[in-house]
């Protein structure tokens, strides 16, 4: 089954009149197939070979991708459902700006899909490494299994605001937001 991405677009439009996000959660068509979409490691989405041109399609279908328990992603919609690869994150995140002091300070994101989140209990930051290296590997979790990785540029930012605490008698450091403390590695 073939799918013609304009079309898509204007479907999802119609079904997401209202402000805010759609409720995907409760959207469960069966498997419609596979699209030629893909995310690469650099947050472009390249449809059949080419960019996709149009941002404001982009930040459309960011409003309705999921990730299953598969770890497969997902464009929802009531009736259809298209898996696409991601090659990392099918989001980034930029800009980080901190407000407040200590454990009280807050940390936001913008997203490259100009969405901007507050790191805390609903948009948590995980700092990992990709495997098989230790290169780290930042998210924040959006929504329905979607994370966006920190770009290099507000991950460096973000360590300006490191802090060391002891964890059952050993260093540790992370940043703190809305009062949660993230870990981003072992003190020294």
């Amino acid at each position: 089954m073939s799918m013609n991405l304009e079309n898509l677009a204007k479907k999802v439009e119609e079904t997401v009149k209202s402000p805010g996000n759609p409720p995907i959660d409760q959207w469960n068509p069966e498997l419609s197939g596979d699209m030629d979409l893909r995310v690469s490691r650099d947050g472009q989405w390249i449809f059949k070979g080419e960019p996709l041109a149009r941002e404001a399609i982009v930040r459309l279908f960011s409003t309705i991708l999921r990730r299953e328990e598969d770890g497969e992603y997902y464009l929802v919609t009531p009736v259809e459902k298209w898996r696409i690869q991601v090659e990392d994150t099918p989001l980034l995140a930029h800009s980080l700006q901190v407000t407040g002091e200590g454990d009280q300070q807050v940390v936001s994101l913008t997203t490259n899909v100009g969405e901007t989140l507050e790191v805390g209990q609903h948009h948590p930051l995980e700092v990992g490494t990709y495997e098989g290296t230790e290169e780290p590997r930042p998210v924040v979790k959006i929504r329905h299994g979607v994370e966006a990785r920190l770009v290099t540029a507000a991950y460096y930012d973000l360590a300006g605001h490191v802090v060391e605490r002891n964890e059952g008698g050993h260093p540790v450091l992370g940043v703190f937001s809305h009062g949660i403390f993230y870990k981003i590695g072992q003190g020294g």
